[in-house]
């Protein structure tokens, strides 16, 4: 009889805010307003619905289930079902960590200097140029470094600092504690705002711009595959991250009950937060005498060229609004980027055995390295480049990789059964057929149209070069460190699965 300890969650609900935490990122607050918007408004959250079914669920229910059934990692889970497999679940890991969160810190970091800025609205009249020239200092082009710029740098370092202290401190009293902190002070603060914009003229006009449906795009290829998109990129799915969250819980845990809460929590705040986004351009619009159609976009220039503009030219308490919308952005970041951060620290200990303490110093100091050619005038096009590579084609690729290996090798049947077993919600023959038919359909489907798109015309008007050194060659270099950490020789006893992962857990007798 061997005795091993696992960290565990102190409760169901703090895993729940953990999961919620992690799907609610910035891409909720700047990203699906805009999308929601130019996509039909309240039409738009019919293909929403749909892709959020026939996608995000499924892939929610196999991840966790996978987790939670070895209580490992995602390398570790797909090691256990095939042992030639354990790279195809590093990949992820190491693409994620070393890609998304070394950009995703010094976005971050923006938001930490703009919460100092909003104290007296530095960014000015021209916000635009503000943010581009005098903050970023943006250069001609993603060769053009032009230096590293210090007050990006500084706040990326507090970001990659508090990343650290948090998950240093373990499951319970790191993850698990800062997403209850977090996750209620996030709704707290959107709910402020939006009982804010209600008393100022012109944002129910906003709110209805962006819940106006327009069903004539129902229609257009372009919107479902937006739809599809968005479900896929906001649920924390093909990150690594719910294998790892879901290996903290205990035995029969409710894995179908959570999928379907951690899926209906997030595209609930992605509504109200566009709700509170387009009441605030309403009141702009209203101030300025300019259409909303004119001065919504979406992306970084919503959260720090618009929303800045429009935060300016409340009738009243601009500051305070400001002080809430950038600590929004930033509770809404750091509860994602803690789980990316522990997606590859679980996977790292789960394989080399090392302590917690030593991977998360070891991995944040090598992650805010990485992150410092974000913080240089050419950060911002890195940044839009990389994202756009890892995003349209590195997580749809693992996304379908991960479908084929566990409904057709792995056994949809086993699966469905595993999850059944602690959870009152079931799946049955939808779900199966749905996760080893639909979803493999749609993210090949994603795949195809995203090639075709870029061959078409190259992304963002960046140069061929600039997209095979920068996108092909990130995606590439990922795939090398992860078939350089799998075939890493492995510590004695690795087959067991119940890792040592924290100071903190129950006991497992074998």
């Amino acid at each position: 009889m061997s005795e091993k300890v696992r960290s565990t969650w102190n409760t169901r609900a703090g895993f729940l805010l953990a999961a919620i935490g992690s799907a609610i990122g910035l891409g909720n607050i700047w990203r699906f307003p805009y999308i929601a918007y130019k996509n039909g408004g309240g039409a738009f959250l019919i293909p929403y619905a749909v892709a959020v079914l026939v996608v995000g669920i499924p892939l929610l229910i196999l991840e966790q289930g996978i987790g939670n059934l070895y209580r490992a990692s995602q390398p570790m889970a797909f090691a256990k079902i095939r042992k030639k497999f354990e790279v195809f679940g590093w990949w992820p890991v190491v693409m994620v960590m070393f890609g998304i969160m070394l950009f995703y810190t010094v976005v971050l970091g923006w938001c930490i200097n703009y919460l100092v800025f909003s104290i007296d609205l530095s960014w000015g009249a021209d916000t635009e140029a503000f943010f581009h020239n005098s903050f970023l200092g943006i250069t001609s082009g993603p060769f053009d470094f032009g230096g590293l710029h210090y007050g990006v740098l500084l706040g990326t370092f507090l970001v990659w600092v508090l990343v650290w202290f948090i998950s240093t401190r373990g499951v319970r009293r790191g993850l698990e504690l800062a997403n209850k902190i977090a996750i209620p002070l996030l709704v707290v603060l959107m709910v402020i705002m939006m009982v804010w914009n209600l008393f100022l003229d012109g944002s129910g006009a906003g709110i209805a711009t962006f819940l106006r449906p327009d069903a004539s795009r129902l229609t257009d290829p372009a919107v479902w595959t937006d739809a599809f998109s968005q479900v896929f990129f906001s649920l924390s799915v093909a990150l690594g991250i719910m294998y790892a969250y879901a290996s903290y819980l205990g035995p029969r845990a409710a894995i179908v009950n959570n999928s379907w809460i951690t899926a209906a929590a997030n595209s609930s705040f992605s509504i109200f937060a566009g709700m509170v986004v387009f009441a605030t351009l309403g009141t702009m619009a209203h101030a300025t005498g300019v259409p909303i159609t004119e001065v919504v976009k979406g992306g970084p220039g919503l959260a720090f060229v618009i929303y800045p503009k429009a935060i300016s030219l409340l009738p009243f308490g601009s500051r305070i609004f400001a002080v809430l919308f950038f600590l929004s952005l930033l509770l809404a970041g750091i509860t994602s980027a803690i789980s990316i951060l522990e997606s590859f620290v679980c996977s790292a200990i789960d394989k080399f055995k090392a302590s917690r303490m030593k991977v998360v110093t070891l991995t944040c100091v090598v992650g805010f390295f990485g992150s410092m050619i974000f913080t240089t005038g050419a950060g911002l096009y890195w940044l839009d480049i990389v994202d756009y590579f890892i995003m349209n084609f590195g997580l749809l690729t693992v996304g379908l990789i991960e479908a084929v290996i566990i409904a057709w090798i792995f056994g949809v049947e086993k699966l469905g059964k595993s999850v059944n077993a602690g959870s009152s919600w079931k799946v049955g023959r939808v779900w199966r057929y749905l996760l080893k038919y639909a979803t493999p359909m749609v993210l090949v489907v994603l795949l195809v149209i995203a090639v075709v798109d870029n061959f078409k015309k190259p992304y963002g008007g960046y140069s061929w070069t600039a997209l095979t050194i920068i996108g092909v060659g990130w995606i590439v270099m990922t795939i090398l460190l992860s078939i350089f950490i799998s075939k890493r020789r492995r510590v004695e006893g690795e087959e067991d699965h119940m890792a040592q992962l924290g100071d903190e857990g129950v006991t497992i007798n074998d």
